[in-house]
């Protein structure tokens, strides 16, 4: 994994065309890069993510932030009442429980592992710029 400007990157090797290839795997804009070597792979992922946010503010459009730290789950009304007396049992929010539970649990896993089975091959190639020869970063949302 790399990181930079809060947006997190996975890499994978692709034996047959001797490179790196990555995706930005934290926003539902794709934004992928490649290289021949660590160095080239980290520049194309600094100059992808450099390049969608330029894209971004050209176009007046905000970037897709990586996660706000809120989210939505449905959940069938049983389990609801009874994580909700967990949780009051345990002297704490709804909120805070569901936080802590949810932090044991990844926790648990294996982070590359967990990265990888998560991303593995589920994109298409990068394409590249004709004027710059640099990875394009495009605005294709993603189902969330």
């Amino acid at each position: 994994m790399m990181e930079y400007q809060g947006y997190i990157g996975i890499v994978e090797f692709d034996g047959e065309a001797g490179l790196f290839h990555g995706e930005v795997i934290n926003t539902r804009d794709v934004i992928t890069f490649q290289g021949q070597s660590v160095r080239e792979l980290k520049q194309a992922f600094h100059a992808s993510v450099d390049d969608y946010l330029a894209f971004c503010q050209e176009r007046g459009e905000e970037p897709d932030k990586p996660f706000s730290g809120q989210f939505m789950t449905r959940i069938p009304p049983d389990l609801h009442r009874q994580v909700n007396l967990a949780a009051s049992l345990s002297g704490k929010s709804l909120n805070a429980w569901v936080s802590e539970q949810l932090q044991k649990a990844v926790a648990r896993m294996e982070p590359t592992k967990a990265a990888l089975s998560v991303r593995k091959n589920s994109r298409s190639r990068q394409s590249t710029s004709k004027r710059t020869g640099k990875p394009k970063a495009s605005r294709k949302p993603q189902p969330a």
